[in-house]
């Protein structure tokens, strides 16, 4: 029969019925265990005497099965300490969960993460009060699938008063993040026979392949010094993904000319811009620009979200619909998962209507704009490197002289430094050997003390790579 293996560490269910001996089968269940995540590295496992008294086994048997499992990489061991599951595993088969929680590197600068660890929690907490001891009893009953109409008063003033956006709570949509009103509209597209989606080049791939995922089929919109470039819609595009305000990943806004240019497109075509506020409320050194929405209301769905203000832990957003798209998206989110967790809507809700939401994100643009002052002082040092893109955002793109270490180089370099940020060839539609190279580098995610030290790892890593003789390809032109 299975046992199940209690100690003062941890329980684990354990299948001793497989077939083979008795050390054996301890092996595979305990090898198991940790292919599915159920021992997550360094986790410390019982004494060899303790784990034989509770499974009725001798010690020699699992100190045999705890020295083949060290040997083969699973586990590590140390005279006087207690055997634990390795920090570096061997390769691990796909049935492995996706959602297992990794390890966070040491130094986290990837790009389009907040800085979770300033999450406003008291004041999130004392909204959370607040909207407990109103509560009326229909709040813990089923939600509308177009989302609390609270949040949706809430959000059509702030999205006014603050991104110049149009609009009335009728015409928003809550969702669980930008990923599903993607899916949403797809399926709406679809369903409406549109076929074609322009996205940015270069631009956000992942959401790129989850339009193509949906059936959608994407072309390129070249990314200049003025955004994305309108020349190149054809006649059979429907749908335009942009991200207007900060573009992912050049940081450039669109262009006043282009702004104008993609609005005429969506009026004489018929055709759907899907705005993505990326970054919109983080400007550094003027007032953020305003949202592209209000240039054409009926032609575009505004998408915005907490996820790089507050944390991605709450799984709340917004889109803004043109009158004719509020039906089919509510139809469809309706089938998707129904409604919205309720609760986090009203709370905030409440955070909007206090000015809580305006004094975090104000307290948050200050943090971020010290930070990014910092990386451009430090970057300034290495001739050669060429940043990219106006004051805002949470990210930098730095892109590399034509000759020096190649950007694969550098990643892998920053890796073993346990520097965690992006390339930028993985995010062109057609990576080639005349797209150039650069990093993506994230000041945001960091917490205020170790921001520097982050900072500070990356910076040595340049610093030894460009000092370092090269023999390695030439770069193509910059743009």
């Amino acid at each position: 029969m299975p046992e199940n293996w209690s100690s003062s560490r941890l329980d684990l269910h354990l299948d001793l019925d497989a077939e083979g001996g008795r050390r054996a089968r301890l092996e595979t269940a305990l090898r198991d265990a940790i292919r599915a995540g159920r021992l997550t590295t360094g986790t410390p496992l019982p004494s060899t005497r303790g784990l034989a008294q509770e499974l009725g086994l001798s010690r020699g048997t699992v100190t045999a099965a705890y020295d083949q499992l060290a040997e083969q990489g699973y586990l590590t061991t140390r005279p006087g300490a207690a055997t634990r599951v390795a920090e570096v595993l061997p390769h691990l088969p796909a049935q492995v969960p996706a959602d297992t929680p990794a390890h966070p590197p040491p130094h986290d600068l990837r790009p389009g993460r907040p800085d979770v660890s300033a999450f406003p929690a008291r004041a999130w907490l004392a909204a959370t009060r607040r909207v407990l001891d109103r509560a009326r009893p229909e709040v813990f009953g089923p939600g509308d699938p177009q989302g609390r109409i609270e949040l949706r008063t809430a959000l059509a003033d702030y999205l006014g008063r603050t991104r110049g956006v149009l609009t009335t709570p009728d015409r928003i949509v809550i969702t669980s993040g930008y990923y599903q009103a993607v899916q949403l509209l797809c399926r709406v597209l679809l369903a409406q026979g549109r076929e074609v989606a322009a996205f940015e080049d270069p631009g956000h791939d992942f959401y790129r392949d989850t339009v193509c995922r949906a059936g959608l089929r994407a072309h390129a919109l070249p990314v200049d010094a003025y955004g994305a470039d309108t020349e190149a819609l054809t006649a059979r595009t429907d749908a335009v993904f942009l991200t207007p305000s900060h573009q992912y990943p050049t940081g450039v806004p669109l262009h006043p000319g282009r702004r104008q240019a993609f609005c005429a497109w969506a009026r004489s075509s018929g055709g759907l811009i899907v705005e993505d506020d990326y970054d919109g409320e983080f400007r550094y050194d003027r007032r953020p620009v305003g949202a592209l929405q209000s240039l054409a209301p009926d032609h575009v769905a505004y998408c915005g979200t907490t996820s790089k203000t507050l944390g991605p832990a709450l799984r709340l957003a917004w889109t803004v619909l043109p009158p004719d798209l509020v039906e089919p998206v509510v139809r469809v989110k309706q089938e998707d998962d129904l409604y919205t967790e309720t609760l986090g809507q009203l709370v905030l809700a409440d955070f909007i209507a206090t000015h809580a939401y305006d004094r975090h994100i104000r307290a948050a643009r200050q943090r971020y704009r010290i930070r990014r002052e910092l990386l451009m002082d430090r970057l300034a040092a290495f001739p050669g490197l060429t940043a990219h893109g106006v004051p805002a955002g949470l990210h930098t793109l730095v892109t590399l002289p034509r000759e020096g270490p190649t950007e694969a180089d550098l990643l892998t370099m920053c890796a073993d430094r346990g520097v965690a940020l992006r390339g930028l060839t993985e995010l062109h539609h057609h990576p080639d050997s005349d797209r150039p190279e650069g990093l993506l580098i994230g000041f945001a995610a960091p917490s205020e003390r170790a921001c520097p030290a982050a900072i500070d790892a990356l910076t040595g890593v340049l610093a030894e790579s460009i000092t370092l003789p090269s023999a390695r390809r030439p770069r193509p032109p910059q743009p």
